[in-house]
């Protein structure tokens, strides 16, 4: 039981986005979402195990501050979707985007059809968004990308990635655009390596960008940095370059979502620092929040230490990632055969994923 002093006592969000350690929330979590520098919370496949289950903890996440903490989950479909049973399998972007070729409309309605399932069932159980689509490009040189991407045209990313975004927001979800500007031609994988992309400005811009600049103005609530080092315009990774989120990302391109660093435990954000100097960087770069993953002792080094306090027009960014309400659907009697029914599209698109 929460004590009703922590359900009413409002708490503004802070900047750093934190995971939980399993199925429930134990005393180490509250401690830890309750801190005035946590602004929202990460769920991954541990948390995991049944819709119901799900539905439990993320409504005791919620409960336990006003406003809630806003909950994400990285649910692209492929192989990096975290939720499995009883949940809709999610063909991969690359599956997706293999029919563009031969049929721009039917690929755009299999990726609006993905969106709209993954984000029914995902609301369902009180998540409010998740970290997707993809928008990189798939340059045959990324491992850690591959058939995560929808194409390599980035034309033909843009119109899926916004089909997608259409079916995400018909069901109530927010969207996270990834890797800004673009992980698809760095090699090395960011998890456990630095990468780098030596490309010009106007290369990256002319390719990789062009989803962003023609989404980020209406299309995308949030978007998310890579850590990749494009050294001909910046020694520091995207997260951390006050160049590429000011200067290109928000004056250029126009974007005003929320920015949202990529997990600061990964290989890929080591340059920057211990995780304290991580996260001041990326916050003075231009995120609006930090996420530390997988590492409870960093997040307790991180929530020690004084971060900046979220400003009310970075408040109003995160609080747009929120989930909205969908008439009909109780999270508290979650019903997957039910849900999809009344979605309409489960089944056809398992169809479309099998032709």
């Amino acid at each position: 039981m929460i004590p009703a002093q922590h359900r009413s006592a409002p708490r503004p969000l802070g900047p750093v986005m934190l995971d939980v350690a399993g199925l429930v929330l134990d005393a180490d979590d509250r401690r830890r979402l309750l801190h005035p520098s946590c602004g929202g919370v990460i769920l991954f496949s541990r948390n995991f195990e049944s819709p119901a289950q799900l539905a439990a903890l993320v409504a005791s996440i919620h409960a336990l501050r006003t406003p809630a903490l806003p909950v994400g989950v990285d649910h692209e479909g492929g192989r990096v979707q975290r939720f499995r049973a009883g949940f809709t399998g999610i063909p991969s972007m690359g599956s997706i985007g293999a029919r563009w070729t031969r049929d721009p409309a039917g690929a755009c309605r299999r990726a609006e059809l993905a969106g709209h399932v993954m984000a029914a069932e995902l609301r369902a159980c009180g998540v409010d968004f998740t970290f997707a689509p993809v928008l990189d490009l798939d340059f045959g040189r990324s491992e850690v990308i591959g058939d995560r991407a929808f194409h390599a045209d980035p034309s033909a990313v843009t119109m899926l990635g916004r089909a997608l975004v259409r079916g995400l927001r018909r069901a109530g979800m927010a969207s996270v655009g990834k890797h800004f500007p673009g992980h698809g031609y760095a090699e090395a994988d960011s998890h456990v390596d630095v990468p780098v992309d030596p490309r010009s400005l106007k290369e990256i811009l002319a390719c990789d960008a062009l989803p962003y600049a023609r989404l980020a103005p209406g299309d995308l609530a949030a978007v998310m940095p890579a850590h990749v080092i494009y050294s001909a315009v910046d020694p520091q990774p995207a997260g951390f370059s006050s160049y590429w989120l000011q200067e290109v990302l928000r004056k250029r391109l126009g974007f005003d979502g929320a920015i949202l660093s990529d997990d600061l435990s990964m290989e890929g954000a080591r340059v920057a620092g211990d995780v304290c100097a991580r996260a001041r960087t990326a916050l003075a770069a231009g995120c609006d929040l930090v996420l530390v993953c997988n590492r409870p002792d960093l997040a307790d080094q991180l929530l020690a230490a004084p971060l900046p306090v979220v400003d009310a027009v970075g408040a109003r960014r995160v609080s747009a990632l929120r989930g909205r309400e969908r008439p009909g659907v109780d999270p508290a009697a979650y019903d997957l055969g039910r849900l999809q029914a009344s979605a309409g599209h489960a089944t056809e698109l398992r169809a479309l994923a099998a032709e």
